[in-house]
């Protein structure tokens, strides 16, 4: 059959087709088809119900005032699928319900979704609460505290105007504002520490007493440099200048023998072994003789000895060991034999060291007489004696150092052997 003719074979208009009531959906349930046929008493659409006729299905038509019959979402039954059978709960009553709109009543009503509170929140599974650890509460109540360091004052806000004055002419003794975050300290513990940072008595004591000895140190040290180092260097200065001056009185013909005035000098001493070259001066004052490193010439009272051109005696002379020159420091070195030569204006003296006493007391004056004993000296002769303190660095003992004149010989004869070798 063509399509543009009915089932009785005559032709249709397409204005006309279905424009009777009901003819539609008497054409569309009337369909036999054994695939889409329904159940009896339903239709295959969910949207269409029958009407009161037989053969005839209407579409659902909803008022506001018709109810409906069946809901198509079940929160029970969902919560049954998921949840396990439980028996259902009372459903709370929320106290403050959500605002109902006003609905046109021309408008079709439709049922409100429930809400997630309703669905779920009355069988939610109850979480166990957490249990606390010891570790856990004690980082919960550790005291986070700063406690304040030492460090220079720094002006707290929360402070008076006193406090601050107050700090600041201590010079800035208070303890240091906390750091931002930081709880901030009591009265009691910021006292607690500013006493904490004050030294006690015996600190400042103790601090005191070792400023002191070093300063004592410090001194001792200079005294030492200056003894031992520049009284040498101003010594020899000194007495390298006397023998020039007294070469310079030689050379003019003014250094005469005779009396000599106190600290004059008068001759050299040339000890060739331990290549001493040292003036010789009247006396032995220790400032103006014997500190400038020249030689003393013993000449006053119970200590008076004889001059080198005598013809019997003693000729005695002191010198330092150590400091100021120290001339004789090394005359423990000398062995018999070895020559001490004394030269005038007009005659060197020449001696031969005979012996040596190690030590005596400095009141022994018998080692400077005319015979002196443990010399090994029996009867008067042309001597000479070296004094010196010992030990080293001391003046407790003297050493004693004995020669005997073997040559005297004119200057104008040139000089002896023992200077020349």
């Amino acid at each position: 059959m063509r399509p543009e003719r009915d089932s009785s074979g005559a032709p249709y208009d397409a204005n006309d087709a279905y424009g009777e009531d009901g003819a539609f959906e008497a054409a569309v349930d009337h369909l036999e088809d054994p695939l889409t046929d329904p159940l009896p008493g339903q239709h295959p659409s969910p949207w269409f119900r029958s009407g009161g006729g037989s053969g005839t299905v209407e579409p659902e038509r909803r008022t506001p005032a018709e109810p409906q019959e069946q809901e198509w979402y079940d929160p029970e039954g969902y919560d049954r699928d998921w949840n396990g059978h439980q028996p259902p709960r009372e459903k709370q009553q929320d106290p403050h319900p959500p605002r109902q709109e006003q609905q046109d009543p021309q408008q079709p009503q439709h049922a409100a979704e429930p809400t997630y509170e309703q669905l779920y929140g009355a069988y939610a599974p109850e979480q166990p609460a957490p249990v606390p650890d010891d570790e856990t509460m004690g980082l919960r109540t550790a005291d986070t505290r700063r406690i304040a360091e030492p460090g220079p004052a720094q002006p707290n806000p929360a402070e008076g105007r006193a406090a601050r004055r107050k700090a600041a002419k201590k010079g800035g003794t208070r303890a240091t504002a906390p750091r931002p975050g930081a709880a901030p300290l009591s009265r009691v513990e910021a006292r607690r520490a500013e006493r904490a940072r004050r030294p006690s008595p015996g600190a400042v004591i103790s601090r005191g007493l070792g400023e002191v000895f070093i300063t004592v140190g410090v001194l001792m040290l200079l005294f030492v440099t200056y003894q031992l180092w520049w009284t040498n260097i101003r010594a020899q200065q000194q007495a390298d200048g006397a023998a020039h001056d007294l070469q310079e009185s030689w050379a003019k013909g003014k250094g005469k023998p005779g009396s000599f005035e106190p600290g004059q000098g008068f001759a050299l001493l040339h000890i060739p072994r331990l290549d001493v070259v040292v003036p010789v001066a009247e006396g032995i004052d220790k400032q103006k003789v014997l500190d400038r490193g020249m030689v003393g010439h013993y000449n006053e009272g119970a200590t008076k000895t004889a001059m080198p051109e005598a013809r019997k005696g003693n000729f005695a002379v002191a010198g330092h060991r150590n400091t100021h020159g120290e001339p004789f420091r090394y005359i423990n070195r000398l062995e018999p034999g070895d020559p001490i030569v004394v030269e005038t204006q007009d005659t060197y003296f020449v001696y031969k060291m005979a012996s040596i006493l190690p030590q005596t007391a400095p009141s022994n004056t018998s080692v400077i007489g005319p015979v002196p004993p443990g010399s090994g000296f029996t009867k008067p002769g042309r001597y000479i004696t070296l004094t010196t303190c010992t030990p080293e660095f001391t003046s407790k003992y003297r050493m004693i150092v004995w020669g005997k004149m073997v040559e005297e010989r004119p200057r104008d004869k040139g000089k002896p052997s023992a200077l020349v070798n």
